[in-house]
């Protein structure tokens, strides 16, 4: 599928039924789907109690879209599902800048997941290496006899490698690549197949087998440039927000304390489109900050700079990488229309083509947040949009919400009993 388009412009204005319109529109989906399968957060309780235990029904979350996202010149409408406020609207509009710089460039490695054999009571461990070793092809053709169809689709176990952890602990490393699966199953399936063999040759007893979620084989990379002039604000110049970004990049370098939120950022935008995509975001939320930490010392997972532009101008320029296990077949996909949809809404073909966009608008999330630290703070924009939040819980209904959010923005009361009082002012009149 050919995404027409991704920039829509004042989307959010529109009222729900109108957007849906217009994406599908955009996408060459149905209307009719798209509002079928969102109705009620496109899980029934019925398909609920098949997922996990003690089921009393579904707790549904905004599925919304980010827009401007051109990755490698294609264009994507990319789903997020995320219950804070200002994370779709900070990923569209940095997406947005990063277009005025032609687009995200990304790369992705081939989809290799690693699972673990652990041996221990080994009492050699250098030999008990040596003879797993030895027997490399042996147990690469035993894991890939248990997962045929994953052979003839061109994947499968790869490569195999032993590591000494401590005195009398061995772990073997099998290499698998999953293609277009997260492959958490399938590597564990592989792994519970060799542990008897590899325990057997390495001299010890057998431990745990399973994968592991550091799936530093298969990491996406996402660069961008974003011109200078894109980046000003009606008080700053473009130059002056580059050198305050740049600065928070170092700052998040220096210091693992800011180095975590910074990542927070950056996973605010991958979680959104992992959750909306059926994809295990707790798996890839640990593989990330160990990747980060894999230096010894916890680390920003992209960092920021500004170069030498055009004309004597400044262009920011930013890069990104970490594992991203995704998958566009299997798991909840198979099971969860509104994943389904969420797949379809992307037109992605393969688990790195969705690796690649959910990294890209990872990194926009990190940028919008950095813009705006560098700029006017955090807190202006983000609490703007909470205030609709605010006053949906204050009792506003739909014609009520922006008029008291406005009101409750104006008076730096960002409240519930704020938020009362602007509705009691509204539905009174003596706002009009």
């Amino acid at each position: 599928m050919t995404i027409r388009s991704s920039r829509m412009r004042g989307l959010y204005r529109k009222k729900v039924e109108e957007r849906r319109a217009i994406v599908a529109d955009a996408t060459g989906l149905s209307i009719q789907e798209i509002r079928a399968t969102l109705k009620s957060g496109g899980l029934t309780t019925e398909t609920a109690d098949k997922f996990v235990e003690n089921v009393l029904g579904t707790y549904a979350l905004p599925f919304g879209v980010a827009l401007n996202v051109r990755v490698n010149g294609t264009n994507y409408v990319v789903p997020m599902v995320v219950e804070e406020p200002s994370v779709i609207a900070a990923a569209s509009n940095a997406a947005k800048m990063v277009r005025a710089g032609g687009g995200f460039t990304a790369d992705v490695d081939r989809p290799v997941m690693t699972c673990q054999v652990q041996l221990y009571g080994v009492k050699d461990g250098e030999a008990g290496a040596s003879s797993i070793l030895r027997e490399k092809d042996a147990l690469l053709e035993m894991a890939n006899r248990v997962v045929p169809k994953l052979v003839e689709r061109g994947g499968g176990a790869i490569d195999l490698d032993v590591r000494c952890l401590e005195a009398g602990m061995l772990v073997t490393h099998l290499y698998v690549d999953c293609r277009d699966a997260m492959g958490a199953n399938l590597v564990n399936k592989i792994a519970e197949t060799v542990g008897d063999r590899i325990a057997v040759l390495g001299g010890g007893k057998r431990g745990l087998r399973i994968l592991s979620n550091l799936c530093d084989r298969r990491c996406v990379r996402v660069r961008v440039r974003v011109p200078e002039r894109v980046l000003s604000t009606e008080t700053l110049a473009g130059s002056f927000v580059i050198e305050g970004i740049e600065n928070a990049s170092r700052f998040a370098e220096a210091d693992p304390y800011r180095a975590a939120t910074h990542n927070k950022g950056i996973m605010n935008g991958i979680d959104a489109v992992c959750v909306a995509t059926g994809n295990d975001w707790r798996a890839v939320e640990a593989g990330a900050h160990a990747f980060a930490a894999r230096s010894g010392r916890y680390q920003p997972l992209a960092t920021w700079r500004g170069v030498p532009g055009p004309e004597g101008t400044q262009v920011l320029e930013g890069s990104l990488e970490l594992p991203l296990a995704l998958g566009s077949v299997g798991g909840t996909l198979r099971v969860h229309p509104a994943a389904q949809l969420a797949l379809r809404l992307l037109g992605t073909t393969s688990a790195g083509e969705l690796a690649m966009v959910a990294a890209s608008v990872g990194l926009a999330s990190n940028l919008a947040a950095l813009r705006a630290l560098a700029t006017h703070g955090i807190q202006r924009g983000h609490m703007a949009l909470h205030a609709r939040t605010v006053a949906i819980a204050a009792g506003a209904n739909a014609d009520e919400v922006d008029h008291v959010a406005l009101l409750i923005v104006e008076a730096r009361d960002i409240t519930i009993e704020g938020a009362v009082r602007a509705l009691r002012a509204v539905r009174d009149g003596e706002t009009r």
